[in-house]
């Protein structure tokens, strides 16, 4: 049984990781999965890519598209073309993609138009918000896919909620997964020396949706309230290279003023930093999972989340980009509960493979 890949951003290759290694683990007992890789290239630089593959042993890809820094509709176009191309040449049994990006409903859509049954991992998040590029692109894919491989009981009710109940499996969350599995080799390889702080003494940001980066005035409330925060604990910001490009096309020097600013880090020494960070502030879906399963405070720098469970469990707070609100946040604790791990028990890949295996058997439950 052939399958066909398909990622393009650092997210994905981190899910993709786990995946890759049920994969592996199945064909120990059968032998009868063959997994091709296409990257589409929208994540190209060796620091948002390259370190990924290495880092977390994913097999290297069949094909690299090399299509990047385009429009969303000129991106997406190309993708469709290319991999339409590579389903024609490898004819796979199955296509699998991952979350939300412009890669996901590329290969969606070639899945789709070819009649290659087609497995959405991540499936079912919603943020209701159809301005977000991501929303269009995880609801379009969810209505195309065969497999929906849901991380939460409330995905399964979104999709429930739109007429999906076919094919809808909840699994589990493959960060989860992943986390798990590289957590203490990431403690074992990182040392906080490298960063001169220390256990719960710095916080931890990201910034990198557009929703942000492109509206001037929220990018200036985040980083006025990145160096209000940064006067009293030292704040650790590694730099998306888009975010960096916007920054310093402001004209402000002092932006970034007492911050530490990083390239890209890789996934091993995020997650070391994750680990450790007295509170992070992050407009990254992923980066909020991944706050929660380190029992870390987060502060979201976004109007919504599709991780609502984070939320209602106090672990997470919605502030948007208001200066005040962001400091407000800061400086009020969180109130935290202990519940059960709502995001599955760290085999959300196994249970995935699986399912997709099935299909060689003609199932599609």
């Amino acid at each position: 049984m052939k399958l066909l890949t398909v990622i393009g951003a650092r997210p994905q290759f981190i899910k993709a990781s786990a995946v890759s290694r049920a994969i592996q683990a199945e064909n120990a007992r059968s032998e009868r999965l063959h997994e091709v890789i296409v990257h589409t290239g929208q994540h190209f630089d060796a620091n948002m890519s390259k370190v990924f593959f290495e880092e977390l042993s994913i097999p290297e890809p069949g094909y690299h598209l090399g299509i990047a820094s385009l429009g969303h509709g000129a991106m997406t176009g190309r993708m469709l073309e290319s991999i339409e191309s590579v389903v024609l040449k490898e004819k796979p049994d199955v296509m699998l993609v991952y979350g939300d990006t412009n890669s996901t409903l590329a290969g969606a859509l070639a899945a789709a138009k070819l009649h290659v049954p087609m497995a959405h991992v991540e499936a079912g998040l919603r943020s209701f918000n159809k301005r977000m590029p991501e929303e269009v692109n995880r609801i379009l894919t969810d209505h195309v896919s065969d497999l929906l491989f849901c991380p939460t009981q409330t995905a399964v009710d979104n999709l429930v909620n739109e007429g999906i109940t076919g094919g809808v499996h909840l699994v589990g969350d493959v960060m989860y997964d992943v986390t798990l599995h590289y957590r203490d080799l990431a403690a074992e390889l990182h040392s906080l020396e490298k960063w001169e702080v220390t256990e719960k003494g710095y916080a931890l940001c990201t910034v990198h949706r557009a929703e942000n980066t492109d509206d001037a005035t929220r990018l200036q409330g985040i980083l006025g309230a990145l160096r209000d925060i940064a006067v009293e604990i030292p704040v650790i910001l590694p730099l998306h290279p888009r975010t960096r490009k916007i920054i310093d096309g402001m004209g402000q020097p002092e932006a970034l003023r007492g911050l530490t600013v990083l390239e890209p880090l890789s996934y091993l020494e995020m997650l070391r930093l994750e680990m450790s960070a007295r509170i992070i502030l992050t407009d990254s879906g992923g980066v909020q999972k991944e706050a929660f399963f380190h029992r870390v405070p987060c502060i979201t720098l976004r109007d919504e989340t599709e991780w609502v469970e984070t939320v209602e469990m106090g672990w997470n707070v919605l502030v948007g980009a208001d200066r005040e609100a962001i400091i407000g946040a800061w400086q009020r604790p969180h109130i935290r509960v202990e519940v059960a791990q709502v995001y599955g028990d760290g085999d959300a890949a196994g249970r995935m493979v699986k399912h997709v295996a099935r299909l060689s058997d003609g199932s599609k439950n």
